[in-house]
This record gives C-alpha cells, structure tokens and sequence, in this order.
C-alpha cells in the first residue's frame, strides 16, 4: 500500500530551519506527522555561511521530528534560495529521427537533456529546466505534446540557475547532519505548490514568499511557471531598522515587530507608547508605535517595490500577461499587520495571504498551516510526489522486464542486448538532475 511511504521537508531558512515528516492520507492529503524546527544561525539570505552552525541546527531539527513522530530519518528533499538565484528563458528544439512514430517521455527527456547542456557562467549550474509551451512542427502553443506526431519538437524553457558552491555547500551541510539528499528544489516553487489553487495558476497569480533572509517570487499564467527570482531583503532587515531606529538589541525589536508592528503608519495615535526595559540597570526606553510602524513601512515598501518591479519585468501590464488572480503572499513576513492592505495599495492587484492547509489533512495542527511553514509542506509534497513516481517508474519497470522475460525465453538473441533500455526511459528528469548532483558531491568530498 502506497500509505505507508513517508518523506521529509528540510527547509534551511535564514531564521528557522525545519524538519517536517509526512505521508499522505486515503484521501490524497498530506498528513503530517512530526515537525522539528531549529534556530538558524549558519544562514545568511538564503545562503549557508556557517557549516559547523548549519549542521549542528539541521541534526536538532530532525531529531525534534524524530522524537515527535517517531519516525527514523533518512531521505531529505530541501529547499534552495539565496540571491545567487537567478532564471533565464530559453528556447530549443530537437529533430525526431522516427517522425513516423508518436511523440513519448523520451523525446522531451532528451530535449531537456539538451537545455541542461547549455554553457553557464563559470561557477554556475542549471538547479531546473521547466518547459513551457511545445511547438510540434509549426503548430504553436501545445500543453502536451505526447502522443502527436512530428518531426520537430521545439520549446520554451524557464531555466533557474544557481551557484555551484552554494548548491555544494547545502549538499555537505544535509551530509555531515547524516541525512541523504534525495532532491533539491527551488523555494518559490516548494511554497507555491503548498498555497496556490490550481484556478490560481490558471488565471495568473504571483506569489510573494517573505521569508527571514530573502523574498521570494514566483509567477504563474495559464498554468504554467513564468517567472522566478529571488530578493536578498526579508524580515530580517525590518528587524535591524527597528534595532537601530530605535537603538535597542536585536531580541527586542524582533518582538516589538510581531507584537506591535505594522505596515501601516496611519493606524497608531502618537500616545500609544511602549516601555522596553533597559539593559543592566538602564533606564527603560520609550518608544512610539507611530514611530515603530514608520521604520517598518519604509523598509516593507522598498522590499515590494523591489517585488513589483520583478512582476512588471515579467510583462504583467501587457493584455497577454495580466495576472488576474492578483497577489498572493506567505511566509513569515506575511503575517505583518496590515501588510495586504499595503501591498494592494502599491500594487493595485488583489491580495490574499496564503496558508498552506489546502493540501492539508483535516485534523492537522494549527501551526503547520501557518504561512511561516508553507515552503516545508511544499518539500514536503515533492518528496511524496517524488517517491510516487519512483513507485509507479518501478511498476513500470517490473511489467517491461516481465514482457522481456517471456519474449527472451521465446527468441534469445535477438532481445538480449534491448533488454535494459526500458529501465532507463523511465528516469524523470529531476532524478537525472538529483542523480548528477550526487555524483558531484560525492567528487567534492
């Protein structure tokens, strides 16, 4: 039975690092089963900076989820951002030698084969190739063109591209913690998968992930991934301003931004005043939320200008682009006071705040459905998705040997050497990519 198989979420954020176990119920939803968080201290916007830290935090946020689920961890599949982040568009094509046969799985692996070819900057490596819109021939705008007939396949791609040392140091972070990296997967698209509808995606939605160390995005039109980026601004440095507007030390602003912050300086009256005791005997310190709510508005408008930006670059004005579901925001960022009116003010678009309990079980915590959690259940659905695919990959695998078998007891020479292609067909495309980037982390060691 499918139900038993278990996967793991790692998000190594730049404030919390999360483990989060899961499987799914006999309804298709996730059910978690434990979740383990760490302070992050070895993380700066996104990227690994500390080795030591990062592992020492990563083993206390699986044996958290160790302990709470009972469940032994091996397999890990963790989240990548960092403003080393960045995507290009590219188009390719391959020329079918049999045009007389249909389009399959093999033909688009090996036209993703060829974009993963492409040359890079040095230093850089291709993290995901995702295709867009097929053409076959000359006929344009094909969703999904197996089992068509061509002799041409051409295709739009989104390439996310990454830094190869900060890929390879998250890579030894997840070893040296005595886990396996079993996939690696770009943060907006993880939260995305766990907070948008698929009527969202549809219409055109852009997904604004504000996380401690970085803001991430992630646009969709007509079903399809259009744009990603990765800002190197998040909540982290509406809690510096605040440390330095107001000079107190970092734990005290961090909680007057949660408790008494917000987006919206018109909201508070100049009497409201906070009282923050002093440090060793000081005087305590006063301090006005109409003037706390000032330094966190600026900081908050240049970081969804820098995001708005991003979604105009991306072609939102044009009739063709328009995002008709407008905005969506998560993380931990997102749970700011009056953020949603903010951003609607800046961008004009509708906003909403995502929380990850779509894919949710019904009887799940409260707290894994806050948007703090989203890109965690979003690595948490890809392992599951993944260990499918293996499942089904392997039933395939076993039926096509079978068929062998018989046909090899009937004619032994002729099949013998045709025997193994069919294993490597079914290979997916992440799995090569995981594949690979095990062998060069293995060559790193």
């Amino acid at each position: 039975m499918e139900n038993n198989k278990i996967a793991v979420g790692l998000d190594i954020g730049t404030t919390k690092i999360v483990a989060m176990i899961g499987r799914k119920n006999e309804f298709g939803k996730l059910d978690v089963l434990g979740i383990g968080k760490a302070k992050s201290l070895g993380v700066k916007r996104g990227v690994v900076n500390n080795i030591t830290q990062t592992i020492q935090s990563i083993q206390q946020a699986v044996e958290e989820a160790q302990s709470v689920s009972g469940q032994h961890i091996e397999d890990v599949v963790v989240g990548i951002a960092g403003q080393h982040i960045r995507s290009l568009h590219h188009s390719d094509y391959i020329t079918r030698e049999k045009s007389d046969e249909v389009i399959d799985e093999g033909d688009i692996e090996n036209l993703v084969e060829q974009v993963h070819k492409l040359v890079m900057l040095p230093g850089e490596e291709i993290i995901h190739v995702l295709p867009q819109e097929y053409k076959v021939d000359s006929q344009p705008d094909i969703k999904e063109p197996i089992g068509m007939y061509g002799g041409r396949l051409e295709s739009n791609f989104h390439v996310v591209v990454g830094q190869v040392s900060s890929i390879r140091n998250i890579g030894r972070c997840v070893k040296s913690a005595g886990l396996h990296l079993s996939d690696i997967t770009l943060e907006p698209l993880a939260s995305a998968a766990a907070v948008l509808s698929q009527e969202e995606k549809e219409a055109g939605v852009a997904l604004i992930d504000i996380g401690g160390g970085t803001t991430d995005l992630a646009i969709f039109k007509d079903g399809i991934i259009r744009h990603t980026a990765v800002i190197p601004f998040g909540g982290n440095v509406i809690t510096e301003d605040i440390k330095e507007g107001c000079s107190i030390i970092e734990k005290q602003a961090e909680l007057l931004k949660i408790k008494f912050g917000s987006a919206w300086p018109g909201e508070n009256k100049d009497t409201e005043i906070v009282s923050i005791p002093g440090l060793r005997g000081r005087e305590p310190k006063e301090i006005t939320l109409k003037n706390l709510s000032k330094i966190i508005h600026a900081r908050v408008q240049e970081i969804i200008e820098h995001v708005y930006l991003e979604i105009k670059n991306y072609g939102h004005e044009t009739q063709k682009g328009k995002l008709i579901a407008g905005i969506v925001l998560t993380g931990g960022g997102s749970q700011l006071k009056h953020l949603r009116q903010l951003v609607e003010y800046i961008t004009g678009m509708d906003v909403r705040i995502g929380y990850p309990n779509e894919h949710l079980a019904g009887d799940s915590d409260d707290v894994i459905s806050s948007p703090a959690y989203a890109t965690a259940v979003g690595l948490l659905m890809e392992g599951l998705e993944k260990q499918e695919q293996q499942g089904t990959n392997q039933e395939i695998s076993q039926e096509q040997e079978e068929i062998s078998q018989n046909i090899v007891e009937e004619a032994p020479e002729q099949i013998a050497e045709e025997k193994e292609e069919p294993k490597l067909k079914s290979k997916s495309i992440f799995e090569k990519f995981t594949d690979r980037f095990k062998e060069f982390l293995d060559n790193a060691e």
